[in-house]
């Protein structure tokens, strides 16, 4: 069961940022503390923030997740 939501959620995920990304073309910019992305559409931008949530997790999750006893 738990590698079938490992499956599903971002394939579901993905599949959300693409409706949005045809719908909504518009450009526009993010801006962090002091500095300010360059116009990019918003599909894009959620991508990019997906993939990093992703990546990020799994390293912490490498990192700090369960540990597994060894004998």
């Amino acid at each position: 069961m738990v590698k079938f939501l490992v499956v599903v959620i971002p394939a579901v995920l993905v599949m959300a940022i693409a409706i949005l990304s045809a719908q909504n073309g518009t450009p526009v910019s993010v801006a962090f503390l002091n500095g300010e992305t360059t116009p990019l559409p918003l599909g894009l931008l959620m991508a990019f923030a997906l993939g990093v949530g992703m990546i990020g997790t799994a390293i912490l999750l490498s990192l700090f997740g369960p540990k597994t006893k060894t004998r």
